[in-house]
């Protein structure tokens, strides 16, 4: 399948945020990134806040696809502990410099954060504001959640990679220490 203008100029984007950082986000370097014209961005993408969102929303997609495909379906179509457990697996992989950022920077806006919120509401809701302390799988759900976010966070902003042996053991860790018995 050939790939989309609109994808295409939103890869060049991220490779940009990747070698530069967010504030690099400019139509010039991105259309010199995806070899089109400046008017061609433009086509796609009105103001460079709507190229913003969009890489926003592109990111967020693809962490989502990672999910979909850890679970084997959907999120509306999986368990609460498959869900939980697909964001696990996915999540305890290193973040690309490219999502870090965006994530981060999308924690500025509530228009930036949106499309990462409605993927963590679909495949890692947060536990209720009071979190029933006596409920050992609920409290084994969370921990499970806070550890893989953790483990997420720690290669994200450390030189240090761990072993993909040790990192899959650690995922399959916490997926198995979730219990499979709710709904």
């Amino acid at each position: 399948m050939r790939t989309s203008k609109r994808t295409q100029i939103l890869e060049a984007a991220t490779r940009v945020v990747e070698r530069e950082g967010v504030k690099s986000v400019t139509f010039d370097s991105v259309a010199a990134e995806a070899g089109l014209t400046k008017g061609g961005l433009l086509y796609h993408f009105a103001s460079r806040e709507d190229l913003v969102q969009a890489i926003h929303q592109y990111l967020a997609d693809q962490w989502e696809a990672g999910m979909t495909a850890a679970a084997g379906k959907p999120a509306a179509d999986a368990t609460p502990a498959e869900r939980l457990t697909a964001y696990i697996r996915v999540t305890t992989q290193s973040a690309t410099r490219a999502e870090l950022l965006f994530m981060l920077e999308g924690a500025t806006t509530a228009e930036h954060a949106a499309p990462w919120n409605a993927v963590i509401e679909r495949w890692a809701p947060p536990p209720p504001p009071a979190l029933p302390t006596d409920d050992p799988a609920t409290l084994d759900q969370f921990i499970a959640r806070l550890a893989a976010d953790g483990l997420w966070l720690y290669e994200s902003l450390t030189a240090e990679r761990l072993d993909p042996e040790l990192r899959h053991a650690i995922a399959e860790r916490m997926a198995g220490a979730l219990g499979r018995d709710d709904d």
